[in-house]
């Protein structure tokens, strides 16, 4: 696989006021830190960083080249996005050494076709998304891979136990049967009916129910009436 490069510049313009102006130029501010390392002010083309993302994830090894210094291994520990356009404004590198494991989400990707979704009409259920790993750089999964074929009624299950875990990564979560994926059965007519009927709540003994106030065009009468209360 080739390696990730991101290259980036030292960064001068620090602060909002900073920022804002790098993302006019088309550049986004990020940092670089870990191991004891000063905290860097660096920032990148916002194209570049979007095409790197979309290859490296978060648990993905990326060479930063900062200005003409020696490329660093680095993680992409945080990014903060756009609300509406889902651009990146900002982000965080994390540095790496190759003899040091680190923590990283790996992502799940489901595969696969579940006979009770398409056949009997159920709703697939994705309780988890990624898992939390701790390895070493260089074993550091691009992905878990879970076929959901396996869900062929509505009593099976996918746990974390199912999951095929290399020998040398080591995952965080304690409870290996926290569900990862299953198929809910569709709801009943009675069911459905049941969401539909009017929930009424039961007001604390002693209290009753006021009556809904009316109020007409005669606004001396109204203010009246509603002083009395």
């Amino acid at each position: 696989m080739d390696k990730i490069v991101l290259e980036a510049h030292d960064r001068e313009l620090v602060g909002s006021g900073g920022s804002k102006k790098l993302r006019l130029s088309g550049r986004i501010p990020g940092v670089v830190y870990g191991h004891g390392n000063k905290v860097q002010h660096v920032d990148v083309d916002a194209i570049e960083m979007e095409k790197v993302y979309s290859k490296a994830g978060r648990n993905k090894m990326v060479a930063l080249k900062v200005d003409e210094g020696r490329a660093k291994n680095v993680v992409i520990y945080a990014v903060q996005c756009e609300p509406v356009k889902g651009k990146i404004r900002h982000f965080d590198l994390y540095v790496v050494k190759m003899d040091e494991e680190l923590r990283a989400d790996v992502p799940i990707r489901f595969i696969g076709e579940s006979t009770a979704v398409y056949k009997d009409e159920g709703t697939l259920f994705k309780n988890l998304e990624s898992l939390e790993v701790e390895c070493l750089p260089a074993n550091l999964p691009d992905g878990f891979t879970v076929d959901i074929s396996v869900l062929d009624d509505f009593d099976q299950v996918i746990t974390v136990a199912d999951i095929v875990v290399p020998e040398d990564v080591k995952l965080t979560i304690e409870d290996l049967d926290t569900i990862v994926a299953r198929v809910d059965a569709p709801r009943g007519e009675d069911e459905l009916s049941e969401l539909d009927e009017k929930v009424v709540e039961e007001l604390p003994e002693g209290v009753q129910e006021e009556e809904p106030i009316v109020v007409t065009d005669n606004y001396e009468e109204d203010k009246d009436r509603l002083t009395m209360k």
